[in-house]
């Protein structure tokens, strides 16, 4: 599979593009610097995570609303993070729209384990087969609080 390919979805007047050339650095940093999970992350953090990512881009006409990444290997493993629609978009099912897009990409499609760390938004992730891990002993994380503060 070529990794390079990019893909692009429709949903009238927004679009989802793993393009990395159309990724705002910029309106992601400003997301997620003020996010619960990477509050006070700077701008190089950010950018170096996007180069080295499966990127999906959430855009309303030009300007950037949304995004998620999928930091894998391409052929075993993804781990689906950083996913967000700016709040005055929320309501749209413009997350629906994003996860749906991730879900169809081969990538996705390809690998045989998906992880997800997350504290939001369980109905969302539930809808699309994501199950929380609550097995003794097989779940294993070093999770460095406030390591951008």
């Amino acid at each position: 599979m070529e990794t390079s390919k990019i893909y692009e979805w429709d949903k009238g007047e927004y679009k989802v593009t793993t393009d990395p050339k159309k990724i705002d650095k910029k309106a992601v940093h400003t997301y997620l610097t003020r996010s619960t999970w990477a509050k006070g992350i700077n701008i190089e953090t950010v950018s170096s995570s996007i180069d080295n990512s499966l990127n999906f881009g959430l855009f309303h006409y030009e300007k950037q609303i949304g995004f998620a990444r999928l930091i894998t290997d391409y052929a075993t493993f993804a781990y689906l993070c950083d996913v967000y629609v700016l709040e005055e978009y929320q309501g749209n099912k413009l997350s629906d729209f994003i996860m749906s897009c991730i879900q169809e990409h081969p990538v996705f499609n390809k690998v045989r384990r998906i992880m997800l760390f997350t504290l939001t938004a369980p109905w969302l992730y539930e809808k699309y087969g994501y199950e929380p891990v609550n097995r003794k002993n097989y779940a294993w994380t070093i999770s460095r609080k406030n390591i951008y503060l």
